[in-house]
């Protein structure tokens, strides 16, 4: 892709990540257009998941430890049960997404995403939505849980985008590409 077109960094681990928040997104971030980047653990390929089934492979474009949030415009954060619990274990990725806050990058959180920002203790003060398991997680850290489709939370530079589920994804899209500029 052409040099000038905006980078998106989309984060995963290695597997459990719920397959249509990840390529939802990708195919919205590619339609506009701009590059999306596939962050993971080490380099090598990702399982989606259709829910509990193992589904589709992903090729990483950048393993998590190389990664630098000035490198991107925006940040992604799929869903996943395991991914998000697995993320939020992962150093790299809690510290990725505290330097990506510092920065003042905006990032976009879908169902159990949030989880790596509970971990990342960025939630004090924001107001968010995720799936609703999540709700007391993001009250204990600080945050405000609410139940709606999407919602973006502005604040210190850095804007926050979330959404409850896959049934939220076209809401999702429109609101990560204004927030990311797009």
């Amino acid at each position: 892709m052409a040099e000038y077109l905006k980078r998106i960094a989309f984060m995963v681990a290695d597997e459990g990540i719920e397959q249509v928040e990840l390529t939802s997104p990708w195919q919205a971030v590619l339609d506009v257009p701009a590059e999306p980047r596939l962050i993971g653990p080490e380099l090598g390929t990702v399982r989606g998941f259709n829910h509990l089934e193992p589904a589709d492979e992903f090729s990483v474009d950048v393993a998590l430890a190389d990664a630098a949030p000035a490198d991107y415009a925006g940040l992604v954060l799929p869903g996943g049960v395991a991914n998000a619990d697995k993320l939020r274990m992962n150093p790299h990725a809690v510290r990725f997404v505290r330097d990506f806050i510092a920065a003042g990058k905006p990032i976009a959180a879908i169902c159990h995403a949030p989880w790596l920002l509970v971990e990342a203790d960025v939630l004090r003060g924001k107001t968010l939505t995720s799936y609703p398991s999540l709700a007391t997680d993001i009250r204990n850290a600080g945050g405000e849980w609410v139940d709606e489709e999407v919602f973006v939370c502005p604040g210190n530079g850095w804007h926050l985008v979330t959404s409850r589920t896959p049934k939220d994804l076209d809401a999702f899209n429109a609101a990560a590409l204004k927030a990311f500029g797009l």
